[in-house]
């Protein structure tokens, strides 16, 4: 198959990224893969949408670090690429990650899927849905016994009322955000609320949620793809991430303190992916990462989600594979029902 790979920008890809996980993959695996950056694409009104991306090396370079230097080479095989002519678009860009310096970022890709897809491509997750689904109150869409209490808001008077209603303890972040970057705890004193909620809501909405106790001890992400939990003879694609600093933030972003270690699946995290499945399903998204604390899911993570590396180290599984495997399953679909079976389904078809 021909893969594009749509990420911010090649050369800023890291060799234990989710994305050069599965690029690896799909090359070992003897596909070829290109890797797009989100501002070398082009529509033309008049033909194919295209773009300038990198050639990733046959067999993957061996390894992924090598893979990561050989976009980086002065001399990479860097071509002119017609969407028309790839098998599938898989959107694998942050659109968070440059908000500021380049916030033209964050929705250019799903426009440009949409584009794709319109010229027959297969375009993961799909992206007429993906284009709401990336907004943190997604996950409000969701039955409210698997979510904690949220307020949504830019008025400190909002905030105020919702910290007294919580009994004096919330969680404070913008809606707008990623990384565990502008995460607040607020306790019983409300110390510089005003403040924060004024930084916050200077570049966007805030999220104003319960605190989860649990939260001191780390959060789960667990992985699905087709609106399952990833699994590999028994093993879950799942991080347990703990802030080792003491910071309630339990991402694994080593700029908040964050670390990586192997997840225990419990039934409970097995129920909230179960509960979520249908709206995948009908919304047509292929890859989610849930982060779960406690009994609770505080983030859904719909696009470009990390820690795939992380969790093929703990497992002993190739998990890239797998979902390189789901991939080609999906063209062997679009082979035998061309058009018929349009892409939003196409998205989760196993």
């Amino acid at each position: 198959m021909k893969l594009a790979i749509l990420v911010n920008d090649p050369l800023t890809e890291q060799p234990t990224a989710a994305t050069t996980v599965i690029a690896h993959s799909a090359a070992v695996m003897g596909h070829n893969v290109f890797m797009i950056g989100v501002g070398d694409l082009t529509y033309r009104s008049t033909g194919p949408t295209g773009a300038v991306g990198y050639r990733v090396p046959e067999g993957g370079g061996g390894s992924q670090q090598a893979l990561i230097d050989a976009l980086r080479d002065p001399q990479a095989d860097k071509v002119e690429i017609s969407l028309r002519e790839m098998d599938v678009l898989y959107l694998r860009y942050n659109p968070m990650e440059n908000l500021e310096s380049r916030p033209w970022e964050y929705d250019a890709g799903i426009v440009f899927g949409q584009a794709a897809v319109r010229e027959g491509v297969i375009v993961l997750s799909h992206p007429y849905t993906l284009a709401y689904a990336l907004n943190k109150m997604y996950l409000e869409q969701f039955p409210a016994e698997i979510r904690p209490t949220t307020v949504v808001t830019r008025r400190y008077e909002e905030v105020l009322r919702f910290h007294e209603a919580q009994g004096g303890r919330i969680v404070l972040k913008p809606l707008r955000g990623y990384g565990g970057q502008d995460v607040y705890l607020v306790d019983e004193s409300a110390a510089n609320l005003k403040q924060i909620v004024q930084s916050i809501g200077r570049g966007s909405y805030v999220i104003a949620q319960e605190f989860l106790p649990e939260a001191t001890q780390g959060d789960t992400r667990l992985f699905l793809f087709n609106a399952r939990p990833l699994e590999v003879n028994g093993r879950y694609a799942a991080v347990r991430r703990v802030n080792e600093t003491g910071d309630f933030r339990s991402n694994a972003n080593p700029a908040v303190g964050g670390r990586p270690h192997r997840a225990e699946i419990t039934p409970r995290m097995l129920e909230i992916a179960e509960t979520l499945r249908p709206r995948l399903l009908a919304d047509g998204i292929f890859d989610v990462g849930l982060d779960i604390v406690g009994d609770k899911l505080v983030e859904i993570n719909t696009i470009s989600a990390g820690g795939l590396n992380a969790a093929s180290e703990f497992e002993g599984v190739p998990f890239g594979e797998e979902v390189v495997r789901m991939i080609e399953r999906k063209i062997d679909h679009r082979r035998r029902y061309g058009q018929q079976v349009r892409n939003r389904a196409l998205a989760v078809m196993d």
